[in-house]
């Protein structure tokens, strides 16, 4: 049994998604930069086809100013060169007037045929330093607004930062149906859950000890209850997988073999959601590790060295790796994010090891959002405008 209800209880098969590192996120060894690594639109994309040859069925691609590259950007060069991965994009609310964004999410949406899914986040803005009920109402209200904008036929609201009277709908209208794209979010702060309750699909987790992981899944629960509704829950996770656990605890030994603590500070520090709760969680499964830097059984929290955000990996052999992930899955997950360094190499380790033993599902079409033929969409089979 779950720890709570979820959406999808009777879909038997993960979503088991990749990591395209926009974000400036790729090492051989973390806190030593690698030219041949930066995110480029060509390093990037090649992680983005090597996890579509793999078989994943998603990749999460990041949001993130100072690298230079946009999310969105990204995602629509990705169209013409994949075929069957989803596309999971970050969206920084409030970055772009919110009827806009939903056009540019309906384009890319038809340009996918389908394939995208949006990460909802409400972080600062560069130059920003707003007030985190203020970023999670902005947030609440361009959801609420791209909502209307794919399943009504005007968009109406008033609210305290966004206010449209009477926009027709037709130019935002997605490819997917039945609700438009699948939202993920992901966010620990009272304000933070009240979105994702009221609104969202899937609430993604970073690594912590199963019980803290327990406890916040509840948490959702109870809030997601207060608006009748029932979530499916993620787990984002880096992975080290090897033949047998020796080698994969000295893989990870071995990449943070190089790090300077002062820099990889540094790099905490310099992300936009660096100070945020969820961060802070983070940083608490480290200092309750071993001196190895095991949390749990598996659970290796050196990554957080050098990273912001997501700050533990799943370390393992073959059959660890899955027994973990079966492990979350009773618990409710049904969706995986994985990621590893440098992230080429580590997606073939989990290719060939892992990915191959794991039966998988695409979350849009098991929500029955993708249609077998093209929509009556102003982009698709509708009437010319």
């Amino acid at each position: 049994m779950t720890v709570v209800p979820i959406k999808s209880a009777d879909l038997k098969d993960p979503e088991v998604s990749w990591f395209s590192a926009l974000c400036s996120d790729d090492y051989q060894f973390l806190g030593v930069p690698d030219p041949s690594l930066k995110s480029s639109w060509e390093h990037c994309s090649s992680i983005l086809l090597e996890a579509e040859k793999q078989g994943f069925r998603n990749i999460l691609c990041p949001s993130s100013y100072q690298v230079g590259q946009d999310t969105l950007s990204f995602v629509a060069g990705a169209a013409p060169i994949t075929e069957k991965i989803n596309m999971l994009a970050a969206v920084r609310c409030g970055e772009m007037q919110p009827i806009m964004l939903a056009r540019t999410i309906a384009t890319l949406d038809h340009m996918l045929k389908g394939r995208l899914t949006l990460n909802i986040i409400s972080s600062d803005f560069p130059g920003e330093k707003a007030d985190s009920s203020f970023r999670y109402q902005r947030s609440r209200e361009v959801v609420s607004i791209l909502k209307q904008a794919w399943t009504q036929d005007f968009i109406n609201h008033k609210g305290e930062v966004y206010n449209f009277e009477g926009v027709p709908t037709g130019p935002a209208k997605p490819y997917q149906q039945n609700g438009g794209p699948l939202l993920y979010f992901g966010g620990y702060s009272p304000s933070a859950l009240d979105l994702c309750g009221e609104h969202c699909d899937v609430y993604l987790m970073w690594p912590e000890p199963k019980e803290q992981i327990t406890a916040r899944m509840k948490a959702v629960n109870e809030v997601a209850e207060k608006f009748g509704r029932k979530l499916d829950y993620g787990f984002r996770s880096h992975v080290i997988v090897r033949d047998t656990e020796q080698e994969a605890r000295e893989y990870a030994d071995y990449i943070v073999s190089k790090l300077d603590d002062e820099f990889g500070q540094m790099i905490r520090e310099r992300a936009l959601d660096s100070t945020s709760l969820g961060v802070s969680h983070q940083k608490r499964a480290r200092e309750l590790a071993d001196k190895f830097g095991y949390v749990e059984d598996n659970l290796w929290t050196g990554v957080g060295r050098a990273r912001s955000g997501c700050g533990a990996a799943i370390v393992g052999s073959t059959d660890q790796v899955l027994s973990k992930i079966e492990e979350y899955k009773k618990m409710g997950m049904r969706s995986f994010i994985f990621s590893g360094y440098p992230h080429m190499d580590e997606c073939e380790h989990f290719g060939s090891r892992v990915l191959k033993e794991l039966k998988t599902s695409s979350l849009p079409h098991a929500y029955g959002r993708v249609p077998t033929d093209a929509p009556q969409t102003p982009l698709a089979a509708g009437p010319r405008v």
